[in-house]
């Protein structure tokens, strides 16, 4: 089998699933109309990485479909979600000059809200950090400063994604703290702005860090665990769903209308069967 219909493989096997978990509550809403109750509210937060020049059409398609089937809402949203409507926010890590060059503009000839999550020790640099799986950073730059004073406060808001873009859960508890606390600290001070969102590099966290993270000040962090967003207007963690220029059509759609929420289940039961089988967790 060549290796790219390995990648394909698994991609189709979990569009086929997120299929079957979308009518599953297709039907439970359908009850809930029956008998006159409204269903709740759904956000998904998407997440990118990054948007190639030659990706740019096809994002800009992406969001095209992202404003017929949902409302985009701002990351930092605290306002309690209208029972029976669909909301999407769109979100950015590592904060590369492609996402500014490539998708802020579609964003904003779209009016659709954006958060952008930068390293701070490594702004204008080549990102160094290890990559894992698909993820691929060779012609990539973390976007300067300038760049990212440019940006329209009202549409475009800036996070910290750390210092220097650790495994978090591997260093020790002083530098978590440096890596948190400073690149707040040193994004306050060079963009005249208030740092108050954090996403955790290679969504690597614990209890430990996400009590840190209420410590320094942030008031709401991001994973890369594909929940359902904002289901209590105070949450201080929430899960969201990658996101890729290059997904398939329908691939897209059904990340955006909550299809691939089942994935957090299959995540607990996988890490479950390895703690009975002495394997520690996933």
């Amino acid at each position: 089998m060549k290796e790219q219909d390995r990648d394909k493989l698994p991609r189709l096997v979990k569009l086929v699933i997120s299929i079957g978990f979308l009518l599953y509550t297709s039907v439970g809403n359908a009850f809930r109309s029956l008998m006159g109750r409204k269903p709740p509210a759904t956000c998904v937060v998407l997440y990118y990485h990054e948007v190639a020049l030659q990706h740019r059409a096809r994002f800009a398609r992406q969001m095209d479909t992202l404003i017929r089937h949902s409302t985009p809402i701002a990351a930092e949203n605290h306002q309690p979600l209208v029972p029976g409507q669909r909301y999407a926010a769109v979100t950015f890590d590592d904060g590369f000059l492609s996402t500014i060059d490539n998708a802020v503009p579609e964003l904003v000839q779209r009016k659709i809200p954006a958060t952008l999550f930068t390293v701070a020790g490594l702004l204008g640099a080549a990102p160094h950090w290890t990559t894992f799986g698909g993820d691929s950073v060779d012609n990539e730059r973390v976007a300067p400063v300038e760049r990212l004073r440019e940006l329209p406060p009202d549409l475009i808001t800036i996070g910290s994604h750390s210092m220097s873009h650790p495994v978090l859960p591997t260093i020790s508890e002083q530098e978590a703290r440096v890596e948190l606390s400073a690149s707040r600290a040193e994004l306050e001070r060079l963009l005249n702005r208030d740092i108050k969102l954090f996403s955790f590099p290679y969504g690597a966290l614990n209890e430990h860090l996400i009590n840190l993270c209420r410590e320094v000040g942030y008031e709401r962090v991001f994973t890369i665990m594909p929940k359902r967003a904002f289901t209590a207007p105070q949450e201080f963690v929430t899960g969201r769903v990658v996101a890729n220029p290059t997904d398939w059509e329908l691939e897209f759609r059904l990340k955006l209308l909550g299809a691939y929420q089942w994935l957090p289940m299959v995540i607990a039961w996988k890490r479950k069967l390895l703690r009975r089988n002495g394997r520690g967790p996933l």
